[in-house]
C-alpha cells in the first residue's frame, strides 16, 4: 500500500488495448512533487478490450493507495468514469441490468471498484487524451498501459523499470503506410441524430445530438465502445 503521501494525492489511470479485443495492459502513476510522474505501476491483461483495461487500471490504482488517502483520479476514458459514478446508482437498482433491461457488461469489475469506493474520499477529473501539452500523469499512465499491452510484461518503479517511451508520432492525416490516402474508420464518425434513439448504455438521445457508431448500433460519442466487452 502508497503510505505517507500528501494530504490530497493526485493519480492517473489508463488502459490500452490493441484491438478492442486484443492484447491489452493497464497502468497507474502517481505524482511527485509538482504533479511530476513518480511512483507508477503497469501490467498485462492478455487479451481483453479497451473497456476491461480501463477499470482494471482503475481497481488496481484504488488497491494500490491507502483508504484513507483523498485521491484525485485523472482518467481520458468517460466510460469508465461513468460507469462508476454516473451509471452505477442506477444499475444496482435495476439489479445490475441497464435501462434497456440489458446485463451490465464488465460487471465484476464494477463491483470490485464500488466496493473500494465506499467511504473513501475521491474525485474523479477527465482529462482530454492524445493533447499536446496536455496532462501529463495522463500521457504518462497512456505510455505505459500501452507498453504493458504490446509487451505484454509488467513494469513500474518498483520493479526499476525506466519511463515508458513515448507514443509513435501519429501518420498525416488522410494517409496511410507510405503516404497512401486511406478512408476514415466508421467507428470514429460523429454525427447528429436524425431521430430519437437509445443507446447502448440505456440512456435516450434526441434528434440533433451528436452519436457514434458502436458494436451495436448508434448511441453516445463516449460510448463508443460500450457493451463491445
Amino acid at each position: 500500500m502508497i503510505r505517507g503521501m500528501p494530504e490530497r494525492l493526485v493519480a492517473a489511470c489508463d488502459g490500452a488495448s490493441k484491438g478492442n479485443p486484443g492484447p491489452a495492459g493497464w497502468a497507474w502513476v502517481v505524482a511527485s512533487e509538482d504533479e511530476i510522474p513518480g511512483r507508477w505501476e503497469a501490467g498485462p491483461l492478455g487479451t481483453a478490450t479497451n473497456n476491461v483495461a480501463e477499470l482494471t487500471a482503475l481497481e488496481r490504482l484504488l488497491t494500490a493507495v491507502d483508504r484513507d488517502v483523498p485521491l484525485e483520479i485523472r482518467m481520458d476514458s468517460q466510460y469508465a468514469m461513468k460507469a462508476v459514478t454516473t451509471w452505477l446508482p442506477g444499475w444496482k437498482r435495476n439489479g445490475w441490468k441497464t435501462a434497456a433491461g440489458k446485463p451490465v457488461a464488465n460487471q465484476d469489475l464494477v463491483v470490485r471498484i464500488d466496493a473500494l469506493l465506499d467511504g473513501r474520499d475521491v474525485e474523479f477529473r477527465y482529462v482530454p487524451a492524445h493533447q499536446v501539452g496536455g496532462d501529463p500523469l495522463n500521457d504518462f499512465a497512456d505510455r505505459a498501459a500501452s507498453q504493458a499491452a504490446t509487451l505484454q510484461q509488467p513494469a513500474g518503479s518498483e520493479h526499476g523499470s525506466p519511463e515508458p517511451p513515448p507514443a509513435p508520432a501519429p501518420a498525416a492525416a488522410g494517409a496511410g503506410a507510405g503516404g497512401a490516402p486511406t478512408r476514415k474508420r466508421g467507428s470514429a464518425r460523429t454525427l447528429k441524430a436524425k431521430f430519437p434513439g437509445r443507446c447502448v448504455c440505456g440512456r435516450p438521445y434526441t434528434a440533433g445530438d451528436p452519436i457514434a457508431k458502436n458494436a451495436q448500433g448508434w448511441g453516445h460519442p463516449e460510448c463508443r465502445t460500450t457493451g463491445q466487452d
